[in-house]
């Protein structure tokens, strides 16, 4: 090897490596950016995306209200569920079980699931409601207060469409709801 074969492999070796010392500052950097485009586009826990018939809101059911039509009662921001509000399940006429609590880009964050043989409680976890085996005693009084708010959110929707039944109905829940924290 000549003289100017030498110093050219010393040149590039340095050019390569001259950055090196700058890796301990920009791996974390990468390593955030890489997680947290993973994660939002990643399917929010194998949930479902599905439609309010009428408003055409998407979100994510909690696999407690099992599959079929479902209705969003609150904000839709961008086309997606959002804040608190109420998830219910329909079949006709009849009202299956709902989703009280908050959402936040059409994926539930907290609240209940009010079902037949009683409520579920908690966080938004492998694409269900309080399905933790041993939840935080804090997250649940907070689902529990979440889900109020929710359940007065139907309440103000139905007394302004003049239907008192409803109305009264979502504040007897709203009040039963509170009840729970105590």
């Amino acid at each position: 090897m000549n003289d100017c074969e030498w110093e050219r492999r010393k040149v590039t070796a340095g050019r390569v490596f001259s950055g090196v010392w700058r890796l301990p500052l920009i791996a974390p950097f990468v390593l955030a950016t890489i997680l947290y485009s993973r994660h939002a586009s990643a399917a929010p826990e194998d949930g479902q995306w599905s439609q309010d018939p009428g408003s055409h809101c998407s979100f994510v059911a909690p696999a407690s209200l099992t599959a079929g039509p479902t209705f969003w009662i609150g904000a839709c921001v961008d086309g997606k569920a959002s804040g608190e509000g109420m998830l219910r399940r329909r079949d006709g006429d009849k009202a299956g079980p709902a989703f009280f609590g908050r959402m936040k880009d059409g994926i539930p964050e907290i609240g209940i699931i009010d079902l037949a043989d009683g409520y579920r409680a908690g966080s938004f976890s492998d694409g269900d409601i309080g399905g933790q085996a041993d939840p935080d005693p804090q997250d649940r009084i907070d689902a529990f207060r979440i889900a109020a708010k929710a359940a007065r959110l139907a309440r103000a929707k139905y007394a302004a469409e003049k239907n008192a039944g409803s109305a009264r109905h979502y504040e007897e829940l709203a009040q039963t709801l509170e009840q729970q924290t105590d």
